[in-house]
């Protein structure tokens, strides 16, 4: 109900024209939409109608085309303790010398005993916000936090679920701002961001994570400017 109350605000100067509608970014048979940017044949597989990731190498596929405005929905479940994985908006379609991971927006989404598998150098537990579905500029992107961890905006409220168990993520990002809902209610925002336009990224990091139900909203195009769009992969 809460997307939907935002979405007609962002939707009322469309009088007399189509709404926007849904589409969807994966059909349950294949990767048609997707292309691989650095990972391998092997690393994303469709099974039961799911899209398999196996975690490895660490990479990432991205979008074929760019988007600017826009809703995405996406449901994911992690299927080992503490796996690490996201998806990149408004993310280059291609990744930094020497670097796995792409310039971005990043969306976290990490198994909830991550913090206690990935544990400082002596022994202490990392901090529990890691694992609340956290918003940060990756490789070079900067944005304001709204919930600051250093230059990360943390959630909240912790809603996400662990192992095993389906988490839906709605992703509204208008403007150089991202609100993200966690299972049903928006928890996090990041504002500012310094890419506005550009593709989005499937992340790959070292565990076997499964996703579903992938569609997005294309919104009417705002005020990005050249500088604000990631550059354009052919």
């Amino acid at each position: 109900m809460k997307i939907l109350v935002l979405l007609s605000f962002l939707i009322l100067p469309l009088h007399g024209q189509q709404l926007p509608q849904w589409t969807s970014l994966f059909n349950g048979k294949d990767l048609s939409g997707w292309v691989d940017v650095n990972t391998s044949p092997e690393t994303w597989k469709i099974r039961e109608g799911l899209l398999v990731c196996t975690g490895k190498p660490i990479g990432v596929m991205r979008s074929e085309k760019q988007y600017e405005n826009f809703v995405l929905h996406i449901e994911w479940r992690h299927m080992e303790a503490g796996g690490n994985s996201g998806v990149f908006v408004w993310s280059e379609g291609t990744t930094p010398a020497n670097r796995p991971l792409p310039k971005g927006m990043e969306v976290q989404m990490l198994e909830l005993e991550w913090p206690t598998i990935n544990v400082t150098k002596d022994g202490t537990p990392r901090d529990i916000r890691y694992v609340s579905g956290e918003l940060f500029g990756a490789n070079g992107l900067t944005a304001t936090p709204d919930h600051p961890r250093g230059n990360r905006s943390s959630s909240v409220e912790m809603r996400c679920k662990g192992k095993g168990e389906w988490n839906t993520y709605d992703v509204v990002c208008v403007d150089g701002t991202v609100k993200l809902s966690i299972n049903g209610k928006f928890v996090n925002s990041i504002r500012d961001s310094s890419v506005r336009k550009g593709y989005l990224c499937l992340e790959a990091e070292g565990a076997e994570i499964h996703f579903r139900n992938i569609k997005i909203m294309e919104l009417p195009s705002g005020m990005v400017t050249p500088e604000q769009t990631a550059a354009v992969v052919k």
